[in-house]
């Protein structure tokens, strides 16, 4: 699973040919509308790409050579669509992949460590990562260059500002 990125999801049918709606999570779409292969539910088997394009906002429409009717289009009503880790558009220095962040070690500027990055929630106005530390409540830490300094990803660590600067007393 972690050679594969999640890209989106199937929302619904669209049309009699087999075309699919498809609600679009990656930050990148116009590289993956330069692809040849993506999977749908089944990792083990690529689909190929016939044509995706933009329909409104997220929502964009796919065609997959190998589906050409309504009713196989039906079938894939919610599944999720993902593409090879390989076939992702190139990072930035300053960008990486939420799942990366899963399971690295969270601390202090001060080297206190505050515990293990459970999960990520994307919020809309900004994303929020969410600290676990066994026998305590999970600590929410707002994903800001204010309280978020440096991320490591090879190193394991996140460096966010003080444990006061995020927890309230």
């Amino acid at each position: 699973m972690d050679d594969f990125l999640l890209v989106g999801r199937i929302s619904a049918a669209f049309g009699v040919r087999g075309e699919l709606k498809i609600s679009m999570i990656s930050s990148h779409p116009e590289h993956i509308q330069k692809l040849k292969h993506l999977f749908v539910g089944d990792l083990s088997k690529p689909f190929t790409i016939g044509r995706l394009h933009q329909h409104k906002g997220s929502l964009y429409l796919l065609r997959l050579a190998e589906v050409d009717s309504r009713e196989a289009a039906e079938a894939m009503q919610g599944l999720e669509v993902y593409i090879h880790r390989s076939d992702a558009a190139p990072l930035a220095n300053d960008e990486y992949f939420l799942h990366d962040l899963v399971g690295l070690q969270v601390q202090t500027e001060a080297g206190e460590v505050i515990g293990q990055a459970a999960e990520i929630i994307e919020t809309g106005a900004n994303d929020v990562l969410v600290v676990r530390k066994l026998g305590q409540a999970d600590i929410l830490v707002p994903m800001v260059r204010a309280v978020v300094r440096s991320i490591d990803i090879a190193g394991g660590t996140i460096t966010v500002t003080s444990l006061a600067d995020i927890v309230p007393e």
